[in-house]
């Protein structure tokens, strides 16, 4: 089955003037104007599309690549309001409307927004909504405890941050789980803490120590063997450093370290670690 808004890999079924029209499938063929067609393609080659409708509604193709396909959040910025609504620079020659229904907070130009895209079943258009809770689940029934997932910070509150996972559900990181400070908008890889009784999804962005310390410490060893057998990652080196490269806490890092050393398998300096 081919959806609107994502991107497939379709063959092409014939040539015209202005471009070329792809088979997809039960929507028949597709036009790809001229300016995004690859050079030197021939009837029957394939290649990957983003199906999304034109400004008068029609079905057409483009090579160009979305920042976020339907079903997708992201972080993007808006480029223009108007009486229908704002618009949304998401990488394609038309922008994307958020309608004034879908906006958590009326949006200003220049200003970036996490957002959730999705086909509005009036008009059958892709569009996108800032009232991430409106259409994404809290409760979840099929995660489990120490899941590595994908995170996007959404919002902030008293009590942590708020995260989109997997961009299916909404969960928490509690502030004492964020030993870094969390930009809105950002990604970042995490994990699942814990399932509350009522199905709610805490968060964490390492797992806890006894589980991911062996895991770390083999990754640490993985590390120093691919840059020749010595690091200048040390138990010394910044949190941001570190977590840039292994997505845990200095305290973490400097356990996973100290373990290592206690079995001979490093050697560790003010500033630098090197393998044995």
């Amino acid at each position: 089955m081919i959806d609107i808004g994502k991107t497939y890999r379709l063959p092409i079924a014939k040539f015209v003037d202005f471009g070329a029209y792809v088979d997809a499938k039960e929507h028949g063929t597709v036009l790809l104007p001229k300016r995004y067609l690859p050079k030197d393609c021939e009837v029957g080659d394939e290649i990957d599309v983003f199906l999304y409708l034109d400004s008068d509604d029609k079905l057409i193709a483009t090579t160009e690549t979305p920042k976020v396909q339907v079903g997708e959040c992201a972080l993007m910025r808006v480029t223009d309001v108007n009486d229908t609504g704002a618009f949304l620079d998401w990488g394609l020659s038309k922008d994307l409307l958020v309608p004034y229904r879908e906006q958590h907070k009326p949006m200003q130009v220049g200003r970036d927004y996490v957002v959730f895209v999705y086909i509005d079943e009036a008009s059958e258009r892709i569009v996108a909504s800032s009232k991430i809770s409106r259409h994404l689940q809290e409760i979840s029934r099929y995660h489990k405890p120490n899941q590595a997932v994908d995170l996007l910070i959404c919002g902030k509150t008293d009590m942590g941050y708020k995260a989109i996972v997997n961009h299916t559900h909404l969960g928490l990181i509690f502030r004492d789980d964020a030993f870094r400070p969390l930009k809105y908008g950002e990604r970042t890889p995490g994990f699942i803490k814990n399932i509350r009784a009522d199905g709610k999804l805490d968060l964490s962005l390492q797992l806890p120590a006894g589980l991911g310390r062996a895991n770390l410490g083999e990754q640490i060893l993985q590390h120093l063997r691919d840059q020749g057998g010595t690091s200048n990652l040390s138990d010394k080196s910044s949190p941001e450093d570190i977590y840039r490269i292994f997505q845990v806490s200095k305290k973490n890092y400097k356990k996973a370290l100290g373990a290592l050393y206690k079995q001979k398998r490093i050697v560790i300096e003010d500033d630098k670690i090197t393998l044995l």
